[in-house]
């Protein structure tokens, strides 16, 4: 991560960052984030993000009120420049700092937000693919949603890369394909492109809008024998960008 992050309209060091200890953020998880590529100095799939924020915000009920689309850009590209970035990634953060009815207290904050940047993700030449022992709901209300209670994925991921695999493949509660601990999932068989549905609960990824926006395409719901028997397999997030898996072993 670089020094240098943007928190509620000032630029300061990234350890200087606070949020109340008692907020709805830090009891419960309550904030949203989405992780953009930098590309040439701007953000990449801007757009896809901004509509993404939004949607998992009013899902949650995260105040973004305060942060027009002009302020959220003004924002991004000062840090670039001040960070003198030209290809990077960048985290947007939005903690919810109000007060939950289980622990009340008084504060005039609604939202906070974090802007921070790092480095592309360095990838292994040898993507090896897994398959996780740790289920998606996807009937959860949080199903979908790329809220800060990441720790399943946190988990499914750690998970796997003590048996030295990369990533690994979620299955959701009826044993459909679902995608990455971390990124969505795409396989090819006979010339044709696959992807989980939503409706399997996996996130819609920015880069997998992106690329069903480009390319010839099938969203279904499918079990572990459609990647057991795939010609290729993807994966795809803004840090991993689309990642070709080299191997892939279910057990």
């Amino acid at each position: 991560m670089h020094e240098t992050v943007f928190f509620n309209q000032q630029f300061i060091t990234n350890f200087d960052t606070k949020i109340s200890a008692i907020s709805s953020a830090a009891l419960y998880g309550k904030s949203i984030f989405t992780t953009i590529a930098i590309k040439e100095k701007k953000a990449f799939l801007w757009e896809k993000h901004r509509r993404r924020l939004n949607d998992n915000a009013a899902k949650i009920g995260v105040d973004l009120s305060d942060f027009s689309e002009v302020f959220l850009i003004d924002a991004l590209d000062k840090i670039i420049e001040k960070n003198k970035i030209e290809t990077a990634r960048a985290r947007i953060t939005f903690f919810d700092e109000r007060a939950s009815n289980i622990w009340n207290f008084e504060t005039e904050k609604k939202t906070s937000i974090l802007i921070t940047t790092a480095d592309q993700r360095k990838l292994p030449e040898n993507f090896r693919l897994t398959v996780s022992p740790f289920r998606i709901n996807s009937a959860s209300p949080l199903a979908g949603v790329k809220s800060c209670n990441y720790l399943e994925n946190i988990l499914a991921l750690e998970e796997a890369k003590n048996r030295g695999f990369d990533e690994a493949v979620r299955l959701n509660e009826r044993g459909e394909i679902a995608s990455a601990c971390m990124a969505n999932i795409f396989w090819r068989k006979d010339g044709k492109l696959f992807t989980p549905s939503l409706e399997t609960g996996c996130l819609a990824g920015t880069m997998r809008e992106f690329v069903l926006e480009n390319e010839s395409e099938i969203e279904i719901k499918a079990d572990l024998e459609s990647l057991k028997n795939a010609d290729e397999i993807f994966l795809t997030s803004a840090g991993l960008g689309i990642c070709k898996v080299s191997e892939f072993k279910p057990k």
